[in-house]
């Protein structure tokens, strides 16, 4: 990929990543609730989705979604009813932040485990990144460079992008909760993320293929 090319792709990439959403909601709420340990395992979560979804694109399987309206539709479902089922349990169980808490003291590998497979989750579970990638790399791709080498290269950029994006969402919310009482941030991090979360599920619910 020449330099010019992946760097208006890695512009491109980052202005699209600067309008938060669940991935940047969960890794946020985590960071602010679990530390920085949740925020990596949550991190590596969202990651793994992103490399599944990349190869998925490169395998020509987002074309098939665009193709085929009832995955499509499934899959929508599926994702929208997930991120509904994190808000309504943000907002209606008052234990689940004391036994998070309390997980990621004691620091088991299971926490960490269940933080970076919600991670997963949540990312993997919108069909719409899949056919937006779908779309967006192509327009990046050079018929003379290698094909597996360009989507590393595009990969690795999502990577740094995201890490980068989502670090710097989690410090300013950092600062900006020093301002505030423990118990009153826990309370309001909980709500605010449960109706996000509803939100987002149900803007999900409402989206097209194309």
């Amino acid at each position: 990929m020449a330099l010019h090319l992946w760097f208006t792709f890695f512009l491109a990439y980052l202005a699209t990543t600067l309008t938060p959403g669940p991935n940047v909601l969960l890794v946020v709420r985590n960071a602010l609730r679990h530390g920085p340990t949740a925020m990596g395992a949550t991190l590596v979560g969202n990651l793994s989705a992103q490399l599944l979804v990349v190869t998925g694109v490169a395998l020509g399987v987002g074309a098939l979604l665009v193709a085929m309206p009832s995955a499509f539709l499934a899959l929508k479902i599926l994702g929208a009813g997930y991120l509904i089922y994190l808000g309504v349990r943000q907002l209606f169980s008052r234990k689940v932040a004391v036994k998070a808490t309390e997980a990621a003291t004691t620091g088991s590998p299971v926490a960490k485990w269940r933080i970076a497979g919600e991670a997963f989750l949540v990312s993997i579970s919108n069909p719409k990144s899949m056919i937006f990638l779908c779309a967006f790399l192509p327009q990046f791709m050079q018929a003379d460079r290698s094909v597996p080498l360009q989507f590393i290269i595009m990969y690795l950029t999502i990577a740094a992008v995201v890490i980068s994006v989502h670090l710097l969402y989690c410090y300013t919310a950092f600062r900006f909760s020093k301002h505030l009482s423990a118990g009153c941030w826990v309370a309001l991090i909980r709500r605010l993320s449960g109706a996000l979360f509803i939100g987002l599920g149900l803007r999900l619910l409402t989206a097209r293929a194309v």
